[in-house]
């Protein structure tokens, strides 16, 4: 048994302050897709070319992520993942006091570099804090935090901005960052260094950074109505985060065939009610729930794949979705600006269902070896 599962007495205190830090990551890093409209009215910029602001911490992301491991190698990973926070804390503030694009943009590079690193770590860090039977809970507990960030920064992030502005948006992010910062500085233990398809990803980040325009524009609907739907998105993410540990103990394989098939049916489906507030509201809570299982089921299946190489996996796995962050909100913006908002929508359905059939073919259950699971996954 490698060194990242030996450990016998679970540090959950330790898995929290993780699951804090990935809530405050993510906040910041889809705050935009909640606050485009006045964001890009402040700044004198097109919607389009602020929702660019996604696209640039995602490359930054991804470039840390296929670089941190052999850059950090010998330091130890609590200070190493203490300085992702800080990292975070400080983009927040820049982009509160951003005065013009260029600004705004390099703020969001310091967060790309927190976000390719902390995520290239964490299901590493997960397998040194708990035993190795423990690890999917603590999984499902991390990536709670990428539920919860989604029903408070999506609706929140809407609706604060309409009453106290955006940039105090942004400040309260840093000040989630600076919780999240001293929780880790208290829980996390010393962890020496080691040497050591996600088509669907881009359809679903073209699809939620460019969410508040198509629901402003085709659905309709105001302020109020945007922060209630992306409420309806994060708490029914927040519900399939579990609903994808229990459908995992059953089939993983069919779980991340099934998850990105139906996000490709709802996107091209909003297309076609149009201005339907009821029936798009629950369609985009569908989404929010088929989405939410796609990140227990991937980790996952990297767990059981390559366990002594978690940390190094882990770094490809980041890597490849953040280049779908990147392309989604890029490409989104790019037919957001030439041809309007169904059409993003239309290409994030297509590109989906699409990704499902490139699992279908391409991940088999001989492929995804399981270590104690009574479905032989």
């Amino acid at each position: 048994m490698s060194e990242l599962t030996q450990r016998v007495e679970p540090a959950w205190g330790a898995v929290f302050s993780m699951t804090l830090g990935v809530l405050g990551l993510v906040t910041a890093e889809f705050l935009p897709a909640s606050l485009l409209t006045p964001m890009a009215a402040d700044l004198g910029v097109t919607e389009g070319m602020t929702g660019q602001a996604v696209t640039v911490t995602a490359a930054i992301a991804l470039v840390t992520s296929l670089l941190i491991s052999s850059v950090t190698r010998s330091i130890d990973r609590r200070y190493v993942l203490l300085g992702f926070s800080t990292l975070l804390i400080a983009s927040n503030l820049m982009v509160a006091f951003a005065s013009n694009m260029t600004e705004l943009l390099l703020a969001r590079v310091l967060l790309g570099l927190a976000l390719g690193g902390f995520w290239t770590m964490s299901i590493a860090t997960m397998m040194r804090l708990v035993p190795d039977d423990l690890v999917p809970r603590a999984l499902s507990i991390m990536f709670s935090g990428v539920s919860v960030a989604t029903i408070a920064a999506a609706p929140l992030g809407s609706y604060l901005g309409d009453i106290v502005g955006w940039r105090s948006v942004f400040q309260m992010a840093a000040g989630l960052g600076v919780i999240a910062l001293a929780v880790q500085f208290m829980t996390l233990p010393r962890m020496a260094g080691q040497a050591l398809g996600l088509g669907m990803l881009t359809g679903h980040f073209a699809f939620f950074t460019y969410i508040r325009p198509f629901l402003e524009i085709v659905t309709g609907v105001g302020v109020n109505g945007v922060a209630g739907i992306l409420f309806g998105f994060g708490f029914a993410n927040f519900l399939g985060n579990y609903l994808g540990g229990w459908m995992i103990e059953r089939n993983l394989r069919m779980t991340m065939i099934a998850m990105p098939l139906v996000m490709g049916v709802l996107g091209l489906s909003l297309v076609s009610t149009g201005s339907a507030p009821v029936l798009d509201a629950l369609m985009v809570a569908l989404w929010g729930m088929a989405f939410g299982a796609i990140p227990v089921a991937w980790s996952t299946w990297l767990t059981r794949t390559v366990p002594d190489e978690a940390e190094s996996a882990s770094g490809l796995l980041v890597a490849a979705i953040n280049t779908a962050i990147a392309s989604g909100a890029a490409m989104g913006g790019a037919i957001f600006d030439i041809s309007g908002i169904n059409n993003v929508f239309l290409a994030s359905g297509g590109i989906l269902l699409l990704a499902a059939v490139l699992i279908l073919k391409g991940v088999r259950d001989a492929e995804v070896p399981g270590r104690s699971s009574p479905q032989g996954l």
